[in-house]
């Protein structure tokens, strides 16, 4: 029997790119979001990929998908974002509540809702899509970094509660990534703001650099757990430390 595995957030960047590298794959894909004409334009090109309007902030919403599936082998918990570059003194409460809704809480409600049948695979693998913001706290990502640490932190206490079962918990941190959308919804739709993150930078990572990491870590063998994946750009050494070129 082919193998199932759920992408929340799949309706572009990197979510969009796992989905599509899963299905090659091999893997029957359910790709959740909550921009269903997105997701159907992808279902159009991918037959066996299979389109759910998913909102991971509503309760509701998880416990539909779950209880639509039959089977459920590998889960990225991918949906997720940044709102905002405000520094922690004068952040929005909005702005800090919708990314821990998001990244942490809706991580939270798939899980809990999918572990089951994680378990009930036999080789499940739950993967935490987290960022380098989730292990270095940088000025002005007060409220983006306390969500993926909140995240990281989520992946290593699962990884020591689900020890004996049949499930491997892996975190992939990515770095610096030019991913569709991201920045300009940091930057609050402002489009020359967010491009000038990656202004000069030779080669920053692209969504189908991470799918691929995420690829390689669900298809190890079943004894093989990738506790932790950093992945950045040559460019980047470390979170303050980027090569640009003029």
């Amino acid at each position: 029997m082919r193998k199932t595995a759920v992408v929340t957030g799949a309706s572009s960047g990197i979510g969009e790119a796992t989905a599509r590298r899963l299905a090659a794959e091999g893997y029957d894909v359910v790709a959740g979001a909550r921009r269903r004409d997105r997701l159907d334009k992808l279902a159009a090109e991918l037959p066996g990929l299979r389109a759910v309007t998913l909102d991971v902030t509503s309760q509701e919403s998880v416990d539909a998908l779950a209880a639509s599936l039959e089977r459920c082998d590998v889960l990225v918990n991918n949906a997720g974002g940044a709102f905002g570059l405000e520094p922690v003194t004068e952040g929005r409460l909005d702005d800090w509540q919708r990314m821990y809704d998001v990244n942490v809480l809706g991580s939270l409600r798939m899980t809990q809702a999918l572990t089951p049948k994680l378990i009930a695979s036999g080789d499940g693998v739950l993967v935490m899509l987290t960022s380098t913001a989730g292990l270095v706290s940088y000025e002005g990502g007060g409220g983006y970094c306390a969500a993926k640490h909140a995240q990281s932190s989520m992946a290593e206490t699962l990884r020591l509660e689900l020890v004996g079962r049949p499930v491997r918990v892996v975190e992939i941190a990515p770095g610096m990534v030019r991913s569709e959308g991201f920045a300009v919804t940091r930057f609050r739709g402002d489009e020359a703001a967010a491009a000038r993150v990656y202004e000069g930078v030779p080669d920053p990572l692209s969504s189908d650099d991470v799918a691929d990491a995420i690829a390689w870590c669900v298809t190890r063998p079943a004894h093989v757990n990738i506790d932790r994946l950093v992945i950045r750009p040559r460019a980047q050494a470390a979170q303050h430390k980027v090569h640009r070129v003029s």
